[in-house]
């Protein structure tokens, strides 16, 4: 099998995350005393925009205020995002953000194969942690061997950068590894770095545009949680295996 690694992006991708992000944002706009509270349908249209420091400045920007409040909430778009990862962190914690469906069996496939899992996400790698050890047990997130975060990278999503990132540290090329993401960014980034690009939206991003995608399903399903109807046909059956994976990857390959 010529597939070595898989990368996941982290927010949507392994887990329906952005609600509780949404949530974080909101308490830390509380701490602070501001008088903002992003609504379901504000922060579906804010996460647009990759990255929560970038997604606070853009909102910031845009506000109906005077220039001297303007550059007083742009000065502490990093306190403001730093107390919202804290928040973010308790709330994961709790259990507030199970993986997806086939997220955790997936992984357990590919290790089990030999290959290699990594991240590639625009958030920060306390945000990542946090969630893995939260829903994979304590330590989990050394089973990933490669953490590609946050600022690692000086261009976010759509921009291939994090994506080229995890390759080189790998020392993969991308015709030997598989992203998978949640949202038309994410897959703008992988696209532009070579990969072969596995799609499941959630409610924030499903009216996106995939059209690029390799392979777009709801989940990856799980026998408990199998796939239905066109999604079962695409995936090759009621869960997307590793096997079913790397074979249509494969021919992809062999047909560009």
């Amino acid at each position: 099998m010529n597939l070595k690694a898989l990368l996941f992006d982290v927010d949507g991708t392994l887990a329906d995350t952005e609600e509780t992000h949404r949530q974080a944002f909101n308490a830390a706009f509380l701490e602070f005393g501001l008088p903002y509270a992003w609504s379901a349908d504000e922060y579906e249209v804010l996460l647009r925009v990759s990255g929560g420091k970038e997604r606070l400045a853009h909102f910031f920007a845009r506000l109906p205020v005077n220039d001297h409040e303007r550059a007083r909430l742009a000065a502490n778009v990093a306190n403001l995002h730093r107390v919202k990862t804290e928040r973010y962190a308790e709330l994961v914690a709790g259990g507030g953000s199970p993986l997806r469906p086939g997220i955790a069996r997936l992984l357990d496939e590919a290790l089990a194969a030999g290959l290699k899992v990594g991240i590639a996400s625009t958030t920060t790698s306390a945000n990542v942690a946090a969630l893995l050890d939260a829903e994979l047990g304590k330590g989990a997130h050394r089973r990933f061997a490669v953490m590609a975060c946050g600022d690692a990278v000086p261009a976010k999503k759509p921009a291939p950068d994090i994506y080229r990132l995890a390759l080189s540290t790998l020392g993969l090329g991308p015709w030997q590894a598989v992203a998978f993401e949640d949202s038309a960014n994410g897959l703008e980034s992988a696209k532009a770095a070579g990969l072969f690009t596995v799609v499941t939206p959630t409610r924030w991003t499903e009216s996106q545009d995939f059209g690029e995608a390799d392979l777009r399903l709801s989940s990856l399903g799980d026998p408990s949680r199998p796939l239905a109807g066109e999604d079962a046909e695409r995936a090759g059956g009621p869960f997307l295996t590793l096997a079913a994976l790397a074979a249509r990857q494969a021919r992809a390959r062999a047909a560009a």
